[in-house]
């Protein structure tokens, strides 16, 4: 029977880059992989010493998590985002957004003859969420394009993975609009809202978006690359009660907790802003002399104005750029990865040291 779930499944796209990997790491001085977006820089250290400070937790957590944590969320989501009046209503924290997009169109009740669609360079994810649910997935450039028939799911991704994009006040708006008319639930991927270079993201939680109104909006946030936290899988979801109200009993149901140390650093991390202000200034850094150093090299590099990634393209199959690349050492992933609209692009993380971005300008 679990053979059958696995047969809704796409082949998962990372083992393919193996062989790559392989030339790269043969390089010597070693390889310089920008292929995954997973932090490298230290955890802070409030945020380490909040979670050693709840390690003596011997009980389960609460799936809703503590009223702390909740303060902290609606805080955040206030003071960071503009958002207003935001309760405990509003917000359902979570194990990481990987789970929650991987989940959600299940969790909903989707299935058979239901309709969910993600941007057409988009995040793997999306797509293994509603083949899990059964449902049908479709792919789109503009969403108020999109015949709303059973249309039950949108989702949003800005700023983009893998490009960079990002979604302007106006845009969202729009989108916002169109969907309520016709019954669409928005789910709006903010992971990189944080990471904004040569645009300022806005949430779908800014009154200016929403109207003032959470109504058939939720926004998805994590802490992964804001504080380095991908290894806590902290996350969180804002937006809708009518929405949030039912999963947080499905989840309860099915013990969905994040731990308590977890839930003590997300209160941390969600309090301290200079961090995150430092993490910046190391990806700004990183992306100057990787943006330039590529541009040098021949590439052409397209949105980019967020988030932790440069798409960038030399007007070839994305597998000839990645095999030419790992010839040098460096790793990085092919934009086919992302939808067959990235075929001659890949995409190059910032999620490198100091040291080894360094090293990868050397070489190219």
């Amino acid at each position: 029977m679990s053979s059958a779930v696995s047969d809704r499944l796409p082949t998962f796209p990372w083992d393919k880059l193996e062989p790559y990997k392989k030339t790269a790491a043969a390089h010597p001085d070693g390889i310089v992989d920008l292929s995954v977006g997973t932090p490298v820089d230290p955890v802070p250290d409030l945020i380490q010493k909040a979670l050693i400070d709840a390690a003596d937790s011997p009980g389960y957590p609460t799936v809703w998590g503590t009223p702390a944590l909740r303060d902290a969320i609606t805080g955040w989501v206030e003071r960071r985002l503009g958002a207003r009046e935001v309760t405990h209503r509003h917000v359902l924290p979570i194990v990481g957004s990987k789970e929650l997009v991987a989940w959600l169109p299940t969790q909903l009740g989707l299935g058979p003859g239901d309709r969910v669609a993600f941007p057409r360079l988009a995040y793997p994810t999306y797509e293994v969420g509603a083949r899990l649910a059964r449902a049908r997935y479709e792919v789109y450039d503009d969403p108020t394009t999109l015949d709303p028939t059973d249309l039950r799911l949108l989702w949003l991704n800005s700023p983009s993975n893998p490009t960079g994009r990002v979604l302007s006040k106006a845009e969202l708006t729009s989108i916002v609009a169109w969907a309520r008319r016709h019954g669409v639930l928005v789910f709006s991927d903010e992971c990189y809202l944080e990471l904004g270079w040569e645009a300022d993201p806005v949430s779908v939680l800014h009154p200016d978006v929403n109207g003032g109104s959470y109504e058939g909006v939720v926004a998805v946030h994590s802490l992964s690359k804001r504080s380095n936290l991908a290894g806590y899988r902290a996350a969180f979801l804002a937006g809708d009660p009518a929405v949030l109200g039912p999963l947080l009993e499905i989840r309860k149901h099915g013990g969905m907790m994040t731990s308590a140390p977890t839930q003590a650093a997300i209160v941390a991390a969600l309090g301290d802003d200079v961090h995150v202000r430092e993490q910046r200034e190391r990806y700004a850094a990183r992306r100057t002399l990787l943006r330039e150093a590529l541009l040098s090299h021949g590439f052409r590099i397209e949105h980019s104005e967020a988030s932790l990634y440069l798409w960038a393209t030399r007007d070839e199959s994305c597998w000839t750029t990645v095999a030419d690349l790992a010839a040098r050492g460096i790793l990085v992933a092919p934009g086919d990865f992302y939808g067959e609209a990235g075929e001659r692009f890949v995409r190059v993380a910032l999620t490198a040291t100091d040291e080894r971005v360094r090293a990868a300008v050397e070489r190219l």
